[in-house]
């Protein structure tokens, strides 16, 4: 006979009966989720499949209350908005029904429009993150009404839509005031990143200081500034542990001292924010586990109470300039996992104390001032070691071999010497980027050595392979994996194996291989330039968007190379030294994403064809000594975003279009001599402020020179090397086959300054050059030109100008080559010159000039023929001015100052003669030589200028000789 139950183990379970009924959902919010909710919603990949039974508490995302059933929270993340497992559509009203809901999570789905301002109504909410959709337009104030709120995520939102080349962001979420955010009181997590709050940032760091209870804040990339005011250290909020401010306008402030008295704070993202000035030596910080200032303009030493938060897993200083050594107390954070101090200004030695971080997984040094050897590392368990861009010397550890772990080595320009063998590379098995060009380094393996590893990156420019004049044939082993090699400037005279043409960046510049060139495949970049591939250009792939085929022998048309392209995403193309010819086709339509064209030191012909004009991304064009004629195609002023321009050394005729001035006002460098155009220089270019280096020499310009040139104001602007001449690239292209800093393209050009052609490439953001000789200007020397203070080179010579020279000549004192020879030219010469301490090449020669020299050291170095032919006295010349202590002083006349002491007549045929025979020389020359024509003209006239000098000197002393004898 069974035992009776017990009254109160049955009243437990009747009890339980009774609770069990009770936990039902309202119908009215079953009604409001499943019928008016579900409904407005797009449910694709059956998210709430399970919303289909009666009892709504069941349901995938819904938790009601224990005790009475009534719906508590809403959980219904999605999986991103490229996710198909997301919900699309509208937040329906019909969620105010739920009466007692507290916790509301929409995040990471894909509604899109604007946050309805019911959500304000919901009143019970003390968790809502609407995080990570497509809302935009205005956070509606409504949500102020919140007052229960612990928890607001409204970050990651922008609507985004899909065109042709790919995805793009249109609109975010925007706060015109922030003041809304005072009614949430009890607010401890707040999420704003990504919302535009520019039109609220005056007041927001007020706003904020009114929510104590503030835990966690994260305000990335909203457009906050300060307003030109410092911050307040005056703040309330007390118990930050998170604090995200990065990527925001903090520009010329520093960092604000209250950061740095949050005493709770474990995560500071401040990067990217523009802040200036040091990082403060004094801290509460002592939790601390995640720090990021890198991206600013801080310019202090690392603060020492930052080696002494040992709690600290993640330590991103990169990109700023901070000095100093890196401390031996870095060794005390031992829980540290990612060190990056890249791209500062460090010196001193790698300091032993990070070999005690044994949980260190990324070490990141590079572009520092870091010297001495690479220490031992066998205990590391590196993943990641950058030490590129530095002096390190010695040789690579034999330690190195050690790290099992490593995947990633760059040691790229440094100053090491040594050899690498076998062991160096024994057991690093997991290693995919070898990147050590740059170095001074010797390869030296075993003949039959089979590498441990199979590599993705592997640069090793500059050193010696130690295998002969070969490419190793080891690198055979890696062909399946390699996506970049670098064996640039290695002294390999090979031919190239096939399997190399399929590597996506390939830079094997500046050797001595030799032989044609297949069809290109699937690559991105292709760098081949100073080498001696020969024969016709070959085909290229769909994919290619970098092409340096520079200094090589190729020859023929390029119509096929260009016209028959598939690539739309081409970027650089650079075919200058070669031995092309034909003419520039007509498909640069093709192409409209080019940035940089150069197709310099060829011996193209016909016209530039006027779709050049549809490359609205052209950033540089070369076309320069080719023999190209016709005008300048008006087309060219669509291309908006060029910065240089190059058509120098051709036979172009016609004016310069107004275009050039009205619409490239980016231009920087206009480079258009020795070529036949004429015609005045148009108003427009005035307008070409960003201008420095501006040449027309050698063509057939006339008129006066414009007032106005004075406009040209980058010519008054002190720059340093940052200012580069140069293009931003992303990804491998930013790598190599031209000059970069910084993964930035670096532009060149061949300049003519101090009587010489130059080429300037790291340096050319410094060079400030106006050249006008050779041309056919008349009226005076525009005095407005003196005030180009920071002018280099100033060549005015072989003109009709007339009138003084501007007494003001002397503010110019950065110049270091000044020449005014050849014109017509009057008056004193200025004492303001004597100011012109840099001057290294002077010319005043052949003009009406009078009176004395002024003093100057500058002068006193200089040659006579720098003032010959003018009505000059004292030195450097021998002729004495009057009042001098000479009693050979005559007056009139200018034979005196072209006496010496040279020979006899007979040296006036010996060098007549010679002059005859270097002439006719010159002249054969350039019909073989066609690239050098003009040097070899510039040259010629240089010695024709002697010989003239010479041949009068001595005429005057025989027709002196001859007055006397008889």
């Amino acid at each position: 006979m069974p035992k009776p139950i017990p009254h109160v183990l049955l009243f437990l379970l009747i009890l339980s009966s009774a609770y069990s009924i009770i936990i039902q959902c309202p119908e009215i919010e079953k009604e409001a989720l499943l019928l008016s909710f579900k409904k407005s919603l797009e449910d694709p990949s059956n998210l709430l499949s399970s919303w289909n039974t009666s009892n709504c508490c069941n349901w995938k995302g819904v938790v009601c209350s224990n005790v009475t059933g009534v719906v508590h929270q809403l959980h219904l993340q999605g999986n991103g908005r490229y996710s198909n497992s997301s919900l699309h559509g509208k937040i329906n009203p019909s969620l105010l029904k739920l009466k007692h809901l507290k916790y509301l999570d929409l995040s990471r789905n894909l509604f899109d429009g604007r946050i309805p301002s019911f959500m304000g109504s919901l009143t019970s909410l003390e968790y809502l993150n609407l995080s990570g959709n497509g809302f935009y337009g205005k956070i509606p104030p409504t949500i102020g009404n919140l007052s229960g709120l612990h928890t607001l995520d409204l970050g990651g939102n922008i609507r985004i839509y899909y065109v042709d080349d790919g995805w793009h962001s249109e609109e975010k979420l925007e706060g015109d005031s922030v003041e809304w955010l005072r009614g949430l009181y009890q607010l401890e997590h707040l999420n704003m990143n990504l919302v535009n709050l520019t039109e609220a940032a005056p007041h927001w760091m007020q706003v904020i200081n009114a929510l104590p209870s503030l835990v966690d804040l994260r305000l990335r990339s909203c457009g906050l500034n300060f307003n030109f005011v410092p911050p307040s250290d005056d703040v309330n909020i007390t118990s930050l542990a998170i604090l995200d401010l990065s990527s925001n306008n903090f520009e010329s402030f520093p960092i604000p001292n209250w950061i740095f008295k949050q005493s709770n704070l474990i995560f500071l993202d401040l990067s990217g924010s523009q802040f200036r000035g040091p990082i403060p030596t004094i801290s509460n910080i002592t939790k601390l586990q995640y720090i990021d200032l890198s991206f600013n303009y801080l310019n202090s030493p690392i603060p020492d109470w930052l080696y002494s938060c040992k709690d600290l897993e993640f330590v991103s200083l990169e990109y700023n300039s901070l000095q100093s050594r890196i401390s031996n107390a870095i060794g005390n954070l031992t829980s540290l996992t990612t060190l990056d101090i890249s791209a500062n200004q460090l010196s001193g030695e790698i300091p032993r104390g990070i070999l005690n971080l044994c949980k260190l997984q990324e070490l990141k040094l590079s572009k520092n001032m870091l010297q001495g050897k690479i220490p031992d590392m066998p205990d590391l368990f590196l993943r990641e070691l950058r030490l590129s861009d530095n002096n390190l010397s010695g040789n690579l550890p034999m330690s190195m071999g050690q790290l099992y772990n490593l995947k990633v080595l760059d040691i790229e320009n440094n100053k090491m010497r040594g050899v690498a063998t076998d062991s160096h590379f024994a057991n690093l098995t997991k290693l995919t980027s070898f990147v050590a060009s740059g170095n001074y380094l010797t390869l030296n393996l075993s003949s039959n050595w089979n590498p441990p590893f199979r590599l993705q990156n592997l640069k090793l420019g500059s050193w010696n392979l130690g295998s002969g004049s070969h490419i190793p044939s080891w690198l055979e082993t890696q062909k399946s994996t390699l996506g970049d090699l670098d064996l640039s400037n290695t002294g390999i005279s090979d031919t190239v194996p096939t399997w190399f043409w399929n590597i996506p960046f390939l830079n094997i510049s500046h050797n001595q291989l030799s032989g044609s060139i297949p069809v290109i495949g699937y690559v991105g970049g292709i760098y081949l330039n100073s080498n001696q591939f020969s024969g016709h250009l070959p085909r290229v792939g769909n994919t290619v968007l970098d092409i340096n085929l520079s200094n090589n022998l190729f020859f023929g048309g390029i119509s096929h190379f260009l016209c028959d392209l598939t690539s739309k995403d081409w970027r650089n193309l650079n075919l200058e030294g070669n031995q092309l010819t034909g003419e520039i086709p007509n498909c640069w339509m093709k192409m409209p994403d080019l940035a940089v064209v150069n197709l310099g030191l060829n011996n193209f012909s016909g016209s530039i064809p006027n779709s050049i004009g549809v490359l609205k991304s052209l950033f540089s064009l070369n076309l320069r000594n080719n023999k190209l004629s016709g005008q300048i195609p008006v087309s060219i002023s669509n291309c908006t975003e060029l910065v240089v321009m190059d058509l120098s050394e051709n036979d172009l005729i016609g004016n310069i279009p107004r275009g050039i001035g009205t619409s490239l006002t980016k231009l920087r460098l206009l480079i258009l001599r020795s070529n036949k155009l004429r015609g005045t220089i148009p108003w427009s270019i005035c307008l070409l402020n960003s201008l420095q280096i501006f040449d027309l020499s050698s063509n057939s310009f006339s008129g006066r020179i414009p007032q106005c040139l004075s406009n040209l104001t980058a010519m008054t602007v002190k720059r340093n090397l940052s200012d580069y001449i140069g293009i931003s690239m992303i990804g491998p292209t930013s790598m190599y086959g031209y000059n970069f800093i910084d993964g930035n393209f670096l532009d060149s050009a061949s300049v003519v300054t101090k009587g010489k052609e130059t080429h300037y490439d790291t340096i050319l953001s410094l060079v400030n050059n106006i050249d006008l000789s050779g041309n056919k200007f008349s009226g005076g020397i525009p005095e407005e030109l003196t005030s180009l203070v920071e002018l280099k080179s100033l060549n005015l010579s072989r003109n009709h100008l007339t009138g003084s020279i501007p007494k003001s000549i002397g503010d110019l004192k950065q110049l270091e080559s000044l020449d005014l020879s050849r014109n017509i030219l009057s008056g004193e010469m200025p004492n303001s010159f004597s100011s012109l301490s840099f001057l290294s090449f002077f010319n005043v020669s052949f003009n009406n000039l009078s009176g004395r020299i002024p003093e100057s050291t500058q002068f006193e170095r200089m040659d006579a023929w720098s003032f010959v032919g003018n009505y000059l006295c004292g030195p450097p010349l021998t002729k004495k001015c009057r009042g001098d202590d000479d009693d050979d002083v005559k007056e009139g006349g200018n034979e005196d100052k072209y006496q010496d002491d040279k020979p006899e007549v007979e040296w006036l045929y010996v060098f007549s003669s010679l002059g005859y025979a270097l002439g006719l020389s010159a002249f054969c020359t350039t019909l073989v030589f066609k690239r050098s024509r003009r040097v070899y003209y510039r040259l010629l006239e240089c010695m024709w200028d002697k010989l003239y000098v010479y041949y009068y000197i001595t005429c005057r002393k025989l027709t002196r000789r001859k007055a006397q004898a008889s």
